[in-house]
């Protein structure tokens, strides 16, 4: 088995985020260092920890949607103290890890799992997993501009997918808007935004595939049903 498919089976982190992990010098192989992505371990008789944890695999497999507020680090632990989205959810008796991220200071729909395979395919480009997002936006943004957006613009010389931008409200020179996107490439609404001459001053995710945030309330986290859950493995 690869290394970062069974850090990713033993709920640590998604296969991307135990190549990671790998790359840091943070794993070690039967007491060994192993830093070098594409190594193969038997399951059976090796050792492998992180950080200096041994690991096992489980069968327990935890899908949790949360309200992340802003001002709350998408990630298991920070080197400054600051809080993150699992100080949020607490001990559900498994370890946790959230599937892609958020901005620092974008709230809304955050999915957190210990099931590697299942953030791996929700999180992959070719399974386009639209995501759905309110953005408030400062400056002129006039029908041009959402035409532009929608048709995808260049950021670090690659043009963005096509996404889909439904106007909810102007008032001034701020516009509140719905978009969607399926990449999910860094700060990649506010940058989209900034090409077109404009500032988003607030953004909150409300769907992410077929799950919507609904009702929860800001900080608070909930268990996925099995059809919900059902119905991403169907997407993805």
């Amino acid at each position: 088995m690869r290394l970062n498919k069974y850090i990713a089976s033993c709920g640590v982190a998604s296969r991307r985020g135990a190549d990671a992990l790998i790359v840091q010098g943070r794993v070690t192989v039967n007491g060994r260092v192993v830093n070098t992505v594409g190594v193969d371990i038997n399951p059976d008789t090796d050792t492998v920890a992180v950080d200096g944890t041994l690991l096992s695999l489980t069968d327990k497999k935890v899908y949790i949607m949360l309200n992340k507020p802003a001002g709350v680090l998408s990630t298991c632990r920070d080197d400054r103290g600051r809080k993150t989205v699992l100080d949020l959810v607490g001990d559900v008796g498994v370890r946790l890890f959230p599937v892609g991220r958020l901005d620092y200071d974008t709230e809304g729909l955050l999915l957190l799992t210990n099931d590697g395979d299942f953030a791996y395919r929700c999180t992959h480009p070719r399974h386009e997993v639209n995501k759905t997002y309110i953005a408030l936006v400062h400056g002129r943004l006039d029908e041009q501009a959402v035409r532009r957006l929608e048709g995808g613009v260049m950021l670090d010389g690659v043009k963005t997918a096509p996404a889909t931008i439904r106007v909810l409200q102007r008032a001034g020179k701020e516009t509140r808007l719905e978009i969607t996107i399926h990449e999910g490439r860094n700060r990649q609404i506010k940058r989209m935004f900034e090409s077109v001459g404009c500032h988003v001053k607030a953004l909150k995710r409300v769907s992410f595939g077929s799950l919507s945030l609904g009702d929860l309330p800001m900080g608070s986290w909930r268990y996925l049903s099995v059809m919900e859950l059902k119905s991403m493995n169907m997407q993805v």
